[in-house]
């Protein structure tokens, strides 16, 4: 008897608009659930996303393209959780006329308490096998730098 010559069907091609909106669409969910998670522990969701970059010391000038805002906001930003205690800024020691925003010990705790708050993104994430993750975290280490650049 002959071997079959039955082809297995393959997925069309997505296209990377499909993609894209995809993407944007799981990065919105996201946001929504990291915004109601700082809410819930007072702080805004820039203030709460300016305590993750600043968790090695930053320039504020960083600080503002990584929050992708004007350096005038950041000053805000950073008032408020230097307020709170869940950053201090001190100038550089190469310059004085540069301000180095760094998380405090505080900052860090809530900042791990808004993470664990984010009901939504574990349920999610906690839904995919080992495989998934992995899969997962290599194509996001794939495309950030690309995003970044």
């Amino acid at each position: 008897m002959a071997p079959s010559t039955t082809a297995t069907p393959t997925a069309p091609p997505v296209s990377t608009a499909t993609l894209m909106e995809a993407v944007a669409a799981v990065s919105a969910a996201y946001f929504l659930d990291f915004a109601a998670a700082s809410g819930r522990h007072g702080l805004s969701s820039s203030q709460a996303k300016a305590l993750g970059v600043v968790t090695e010391p930053v320039p504020m000038r960083a600080l503002a393209g990584r929050l992708g805002c004007d350096a005038s906001n950041v000053t805000g930003i950073v008032d408020r959780l230097e307020g709170l205690g869940f950053a201090r800024r001190e100038a550089a020691a190469a310059d004085r006329r540069v301000k180095i925003v760094t998380i405090t010990e505080p900052g860090r705790e809530v900042l791990l308490r808004i993470r664990a708050d984010m009901s939504k993104a574990h349920r999610a994430l906690d839904s995919l096998s080992d495989e998934q993750r992995a899969a997962l975290l290599a194509m996001c280490h794939q495309i950030l730098p690309l995003l970044e650049a």
